[in-house]
């Protein structure tokens, strides 16, 4: 008769049997653990002198925080599980949901305010699904990579998210689903585990974050040594306090943008200034959006009391802000939000039409064009700093401008800029610090860091886009081929989330390098997706950055992964 026991410490586990009165090692592997025994095991060998806090450091995996700070599947394993995986996508945002089939933002909000658990499924996701994605407990898009829409705003959240699902085709008119030869209707349950891309039939149990004590100890080992400082992508008070929470030290990319979707009143305004064809018309729903921002920076100002808050001006194509559905319906509504005749309405969106909106009127090009709407972002910005300052809070904005390619085009929006800051430390009696610098994004401003940085202040690499350029890959259809690249070894890892050292990794350094021989004091850090990814960080900090930022729920990954490289 034989026994067979499992024992897992120290990383190994190792199979025994005993028979007749004598041992028998049967096989030694590396062991498994929980992400709440990785850190128990580091903390408690530290506590016990068996190893040194840098030691134990090593021990924990970035993957083994991910479970203490998503709600994860309780058996991923079992058989019932794995049997009723019906279709993988890409992992765009960890942990797991489980929720009912909606098709529309509309109806997950409703969903949600009636107490239900609902899965947001859509063919790719728009900014004006914000508040449907909120309310979901997961998303599944057909479309899409891993820095898509759908991915970004899920892991800023802490959402889970499966996107690029190429096999299911979504119908929301009939509000159907088809996912490989299955057929799911709204209201029929599914399961998703946004670390593997799975999608699964029906509901699994799940268990909840497992934050403890000992997590807060071994973070705090890790910030004794990490040098790289970690700060966070937030857009709005609430993430802004989850960013710091967990241990961010500033944000390093608000994006203004999703402000605009906070009420139908702001997406109003924006819309009237989009079809104004005067400029003072423009200015007239300009002003309409001024006091929404203003209050937005103040609740996040009050936020991030005593830290940087890097905030990029406008940068998604205008089109973006219309209305979706057939363009009848669209003229229908925008004509009675805005008051305009329908042949002007039709006018303007002929005139926004662009064949590939993201290497078009966008970014920079957008306050260059239209000075009024950079002036108004940045009287927000400053009424809402000496705001906040009059009431003992501690501001130190840093504004960004996307998307700029040569040092002309910053040089045109730094100058407004700072007219703008002077006219409102004129008209409020007092001024502040502040920094102006710019989003690095396009290959030939890495190129040219040099001539960019004697108006840039900071740079701040926007890896998502930069790997986009550098590629020649549209992040939102990648999907159609990169797991062909993957499975054949053509690529060894999708780029937007993994940083391409070799290609975009190079423009990086080449960047920060001529920068700071411009200007030796400039601030450069990175604000792509790859700021929470661990090999990316670790080469970030070995190529001398003074920052990485990522999506809050990531920090503390990013956090680990600096901390390792020095240990």
């Amino acid at each position: 008769m034989g026994n067979n026991l499992h024992f897992s410490c120290l990383i190994q586990d190792i199979e025994f049997t005993v028979q007749e009165n004598r041992l028998w090692m049967l096989q030694c592997r590396s062991g498994k653990r929980t992400g709440t025994g990785a850190v128990k095991i580091a903390v408690d060998m530290v506590n016990e002198a068996l190893v040194d806090r840098n030691t134990a450091i090593k021990m924990v995996e970035p993957g083994h925080l991910d479970q203490l700070l998503h709600p994860q599947f309780a058996n991923p394993e079992a058989a019932s599980y794995k049997g009723k995986v019906i279709t993988t996508g890409l992992p765009a945002s960890p942990g797991a949901a489980v929720g009912q089939i909606v098709f529309t933002a509309e109806d997950a909000e409703a969903w949600h305010a009636q107490g239900k658990s609902a899965i947001l499924v859509r063919t790719e996701t728009s900014p004006e699904d914000v508040g449907g994605m909120h309310a979901a407990a997961g998303i599944l898009t057909a479309r899409g990579g891993m820095t898509s829409h759908a991915a970004v705003v899920a892991r800023g959240w802490g959402k889970c998210c499966v996107s690029g699902c190429s096999s299911i085709r979504v119908n929301e008119i009939e509000k159907v689903v088809a996912i490989e030869d299955k057929m799911l209707y709204e209201g029929d349950w599914i399961s998703l585990n946004g670390s593997t891309g799975e999608v699964i039939l029906g509901k699994q149990p799940l268990s909840p974050p497992a934050l403890s004590a000992d997590l807060e100890t071994f973070m705090s080992w890790v910030d004794e040594v990490r040098q790289l400082k970690v700060m966070a992508n937030a857009d709005t008070p609430g993430d802004a306090l989850a960013a710091r929470k967990n241990g961010a030290e500033g944000i390093g990319l608000c994006r203004t943008e999703h402000m605009f979707f906070a009420s139908d009143e702001r997406i109003k305004a924006v819309r009237q200034m989009i079809m104004a064809p005067t400029v003072e018309l423009r200015q007239k729903a300009l002003d309409r959006l001024l006091p929404y921002q203003r209050s937005d920076f103040e609740g996040i100002f009050r936020a991030m009391d005593g830290l940087p808050v890097t905030i990029r001006l406008l940068d998604p194509p205008l089109h973006e802000f219309l209305p979706e559905g057939h363009v009848e319906d669209i003229v229908r509504e925008l004509c009675a939000e805005t008051g305009a005749a329908e042949d002007d309405v039709l006018a303007r969106m002929e005139k926004l039409s662009e064949v590939n909106p993201m290497l078009g009127f966008r970014g920079c090009r957008l306050g260059i064009s239209y000075p009024e709407l950079t002036e108004m972002q940045a009287r927000a910005i400053f009424e809402a700093a000496i705001s906040m300052t009059n009431q003992g809070i501690q501001v130190f904005p840093e504004i960004m401008v996307p998307l700029v390619g040569t040092p002309q085009e910053l040089g045109h929006q730094v100058a407004l800029i700072r007219q703008i800051a002077n006219n409102v430390f004129t008209n409020m009696g007092k001024t502040i610090d502040y920094k102006v610098g710019t989003m690095i994004e396009i290959p030939r401003a890495a190129l040219v860091a040099d001539e960019i940085a004697e108006q840039a202040e900071f740079f701040s690499f926007g890896t998502n886009d930069l790997t986009q350029m550098t590629f020649g890959y549209s992040r939102d259809d990648v999907g159609k081929f990169l797991p062909i690249y993957l499975a054949q070894g053509i690529l060894q890892h999708d780029p937007f989330e993994v940083l391409d050292q070799r290609g975009v990794g190079e423009l990086v350094k080449i960047a920060t390098e001529r920068g700071r021989k411009a200007r030796p004091n400039l601030k450069v850090g990175i604000c792509g997706e790859h700021g929470g990814e661990p090999s990316s960080v670790a080469f970030f900090a070995k190529a001398g950055l003074d920052y990485v930022s990522c999506s809050p729920f990531r920090v503390p990954i990013a956090r680990l992964a600096a901390a390792q490289v020095l240990v």
